[in-house]
C-alpha cells in the first residue's frame, strides 16, 4: 500500500554568466572574402592560407562557466522561469528522471514554487537553500541517493506533502516537525530506525508511509498523532505492537505486513474506524477475542489492496486456520463465541 502526489513560482534574476554558458563555441568570423582568380600559382595559394589563418585567429569564443550536462539541455538558453507551469491553484515545477547528481543553482531563486518534483534522479544532497522555497506545498524526493535532510526543511512552513521514500536516509532531521502543516509524509524504503521525539508536533498529519525500513518498534511519538488515519509499517522487524495503538483513534489502514508480530494487541480492537488490517506475513498464532469489535472490517481480504483483514501466511493455531477460511463472520463469531465461554 502506498500512496503518491507533487506545482511553483519564481522571483529572480537569471545570472548572466550561466546564460552565456550555452554560448560557447558560437564564433565571429572577420577578413574579406579572397577573390576568385585563375591560374593561382603556388605563391598566390600560401597567401590565400596564410590569409586563411588569419581569419581562424580572430574567431571569438563568449566563454562562461560551464553548465552540467543535463542542466544545459534542460534551460536550452532559456529563462529558469519558463520551465514552471502555473495552474488553478499551484505552481509547480517536475524535474523528474532528468539524470540530475545534485540540484541547479537557478532552483533556489524560483520563490514562488509551490510543488516540486525532484524525483527519480540521482541526488546525493539537497543543500540548505532548499528553505529558501518557503511557500512549497507538495515536494517529492523520491528514488534519489540521499543520506540525510537539510535541517533547512524546517523552514517550509506551508509543507503538506512529503515524499522522500526510496533514498538511503538513517535519521530525520528534528527540524522536520516544525513543518506544523505535514499531512502526508512517506519515508518508505530507507534505512530508518527511529524518529525524533519531536514529530509529536505533526498534529496534522493523517498519512505516514514507514514501510521497508529497519524499525524493531513502533516509535512512541507516533501514539500522539490522533490524527492518523493511514499507516504502513509494513516490511520492517517489528515484534510486538504496544497498547498504546488504541490512541490512534482515527485509523482506517493500518498495515504491518512481513513483519515478526508474534501476536496482535487486545487495545487494537477499540479502534472502531478501521477498515483495513493487514498483518500478513507474520508470526501471529492467535487472535484476540475482542477481534469482532472491529466492525468495519467488512471481510478476509486476500488482495492486498482490499479492504478487510489480512491475516494469511502467519502460523495460527488450530482451529483458526479452518475457522478463517469460512470467512469473517464465522471467524468474529468464534471469536464472541469463545470470550462469552471465558
Amino acid at each position: 500500500m502506498h500512496f503518491t502526489g507533487s506545482s511553483l513560482s519564481p522571483c529572480f534574476d537569471f545570472p548572466t554568466s550561466r546564460r552565456l554558458s550555452s554560448s560557447v563555441g558560437i564564433c565571429i568570423l572577420r577578413g574579406n572574402k579572397a577573390p576568385v582568380l585563375s591560374g593561382l600559382n603556388q605563391s598566390v595559394m600560401g597567401a590565400e592560407h596564410s590569409k586563411d589563418q588569419e581569419r581562424r585567429s580572430m574567431v571569438f569564443l563568449r566563454k562562461g562557466p560551464k553548465l552540467p550536462a543535463w542542466e544545459d539541455a534542460l534551460l536550452a538558453g532559456r529563462e529558469p522561469k519558463s520551465l514552471l507551469k502555473r495552474g488553478l491553484r499551484y505552481v509547480s515545477l517536475s524535474l523528474i528522471m532528468k539524470g540530475m547528481t545534485s540540484t541547479p543553482d537557478f532552483l533556489w531563486g524560483l520563490h514562488e514554487v509551490q510543488k516540486l518534483n525532484l524525483s527519480r534522479n540521482q541526488l546525493v544532497v539537497i543543500p540548505p537553500s532548499l528553505g529558501k522555497l518557503d511557500r512549497l506545498v507538495v515536494l517529492n524526493l523520491g528514488g534519489n541517493c540521499l543520506k540525510c535532510l537539510p535541517k533547512e526543511i524546517g523552514l517550509l512552513r506551508n509543507l503538506k506533502v512529503l515524499f522522500v521514500n526510496m533514498n538511503c536516509l538513517k535519521e530525520v532531521p528534528a527540524e522536520l516537525s516544525l513543518c506544523r502543516k505535514l499531512e502526508v509524509l512517506s519515508l518508505s524504503h530507507n534505512c530508518i530506525s527511529q524518529l525524533p521525539l519531536s514529530f509529536t508536533d505533526l498534529t496534522s498529519l493523517r498519512k505516514l508511509n514507514l514501510s521497508n525500513n529497519r524499525f524493531v518498534q513502533i516509535p512512541l511519538c507516533i501514539f500522539a498523532l490522533r490524527s492518523l488515519d493511514f499507516l504502513h509499517l509494513g516490511s520492517n522487524k517489528l515484534e510486538n505492537i504496544a497498547e498504546s495503538i488504541q490512541y490512534l483513534v482515527n485509523l482506517q489502514i493500518f498495515i504491518v505486513e512481513n513483519n515478526n508480530i508474534r501476536s496482535l494487541p487486545r487495545s487494537l480492537c477499540y479502534i472502531s474506524s478501521l477498515e483495513l488490517l493487514n498483518a500478513d506475513y507474520n508470526a501471529i498464532q492467535s487472535l484476540p477475542d475482542e477481534l469482532y469489535l472491529l466492525r468495519r472490517l467488512r471481510r478476509i481480504a486476500w488482495n492486498p489492496m482490499d479492504k478487510g483483514l489480512h491475516i494469511a501466511h502467519n502460523p495460527l493455531a488450530r482451529p483458526l486456520p479452518e475457522v478463517v477460511e469460512g470467512g469473517l463472520d464465522v471467524l468474529f463469531n468464534y471469536l464472541r463465541d469463545k470470550k462469552e465461554r471465558n
